[in-house]
């Protein structure tokens, strides 16, 4: 294949050798006539002078032959008489008028200059073919001008192409790093209006599919990490099950909830593939958060007793939000999962629920203030105590503050490093509650 350097190169050298071509050829035509009207102009001038002299003579025409050699030196020679010119021009001899172009004579070409003189004229001829050698070094010096101005214009045309064809070959690497995964830099935005539109629309395609992928990624692993909270729950109630720890009717409902649980998760992944979105819905209503919460802390006493950790709950009564109760309930577990395995063996996790407002407290290593500020950011408690806490995947806290703000609400943290770290989700309290609290 033909690259695109070279088509450049071969279109811009076949336009140069035409433009070439056609200047030289122009340039020999105007050289000749140039030449010729010069040579005419001389043989009209040696002709006047002649015959100014012939006519003062008292004999005309008697010292011609003397001046045969030097006629003779220039190709020359000279008739007494208009009869073989053309007729224009002895018509302006018969009128008493110069008269002077090309006329052919026994099959050569001459260029002629005719002065009356008495009634008789004097008409000096020279051969045309005489111009050639005069004419010649011009032609010499155009084609040397030619060569050298088509090799200059070759020259402008390889470096014109590789200014071209570079930015779009810069552009072509980019985006084989593009295809094969990895983020290329970004290619210069430099070079004529149209290259320049090309890096810059490359440029943006780069960054939104890299955000594109990002934003694929992280949701891929916000939906494995809301699938595990549920999976884990239902393996943690059939192995308790199995070993007659909890009640089978208990067993029962609890799974059937996180089954409802998974089977929404499912049907959300469903409708943003068919959506092509990377978020999930959310259907708010009127929940009672001490019911959520009471929810949360029973599905996850059985974790909590593994880790040696209390955890309860602490309300005095109703807690009435608006929110969705699944979503809810997927904030208050990654809390408390959160809290659960932050949390020393003898420390204790509760749950607080007020109207409009849920608060998850434990007694865990707490969080310096830069890092609170950064806590709800994906990975970064990952990347920061990935080695020395089990922080999880970095996603939990995220996906709390996503879902958070998706119903309408907000979420805050206040922490005492090695005393208390709370965790407080702020909802839309019902008008009707309040109405009735005011």
């Amino acid at each position: 294949m033909v690259s695109l350097r070279t088509r450049l190169f071969q279109a811009i050298g076949v336009i140069v050798v035409l433009c070439v071509g056609l200047t030289l050829g122009l340039g020999l035509l105007l050289t000749r006539r140039a030449v010729d009207d010069a040579t005419l102009q001389d043989v009209v001038h040696q002709a006047a002078l002649i015959a100014q002299r012939e006519r003062v003579a008292v004999v005309p025409f008697t010292y011609l032959p003397q001046l045969q050699k030097y006629f003779s030196q220039q190709h020359e020679t000279y008739l007494t008489t208009g009869a073989q010119l053309p007729d224009a021009a002895k018509s302006l001899l018969h009128k008493g008028l110069p008269a002077h172009g090309t006329v052919t004579i026994d099959g050569t070409g001459y260029f002629f200059a005719a002065q009356p003189v008495q009634r008789r004229a004097f008409v000096l001829l020279r051969p045309r073919s005489v111009t050639k050698s005069q004419w010649t070094p011009f032609v010499w010096a155009l084609l040397i001008a030619a060569a050298a101005g088509a090799a200059l214009a070759a020259a402008a045309a390889l470096i014109l192409a590789r200014r071209i064809v570079r930015p779009v070959h810069r552009v072509a690497e980019a985006a084989r790093t593009l295809a094969r995964g990895s983020h290329p830099e970004p290619v210069p935005v430099e070079g004529a209006a149209e290259l320049a539109t090309l890096a810059h629309a490359f440029n943006d395609l780069a960054e939104q599919l890299t955000r594109a992928r990002e934003a694929e990624r992280s949701f891929l692993l916000s939906v494995s990490h809301e699938l595990k909270t549920p999976l884990t729950a239902v393996r943690a109630w059939a192995e308790a099950l199995a070993e007659g720890a909890v009640d089978a009717h208990d067993a029962a409902q609890t799974v059937a909830a996180e089954a409802a649980r998974l089977e929404r998760l499912v049907r959300d992944l469903l409708d943003l593939a068919r959506m092509n979105r990377t978020d999930f819905s959310v259907h708010p209503s009127e929940i009672d958060l001490a019911e959520v919460a009471a929810d949360a802390v029973r599905r996850y006493q059985q974790q909590a007793a593994a880790f040696g950790v209390a955890l309860t709950l602490v309300t005095d009564g109703a807690a009435p939000a608006v929110a969705d109760a699944d979503r809810a309930l997927q904030v208050v577990s990654n809390l408390v999962e959160n809290a659960l395995r932050l949390t020393p063996r003898g420390g204790e996790v509760r749950v607080v629920t007020e109207p409009g407002q849920l608060r998850v407290e434990d007694t865990g290593p707490g969080l310096l203030p830069l890092e609170r500020d950064r806590a709800f950011e994906r990975f970064y408690l990952h990347e920061r105590y990935g080695r020395e806490r089990p922080v999880g995947t970095g996603l939990g806290l995220a996906i709390v503050k996503e879902l958070t703000e998706a119903m309408g609400g907000r979420v805050e943290v206040a922490s005492e490093p090695g005393t208390l770290t709370a965790f407080t989700v702020t909802l839309p309290v019902p008008v009707l509650s309040t109405v009735t609290t005011v």
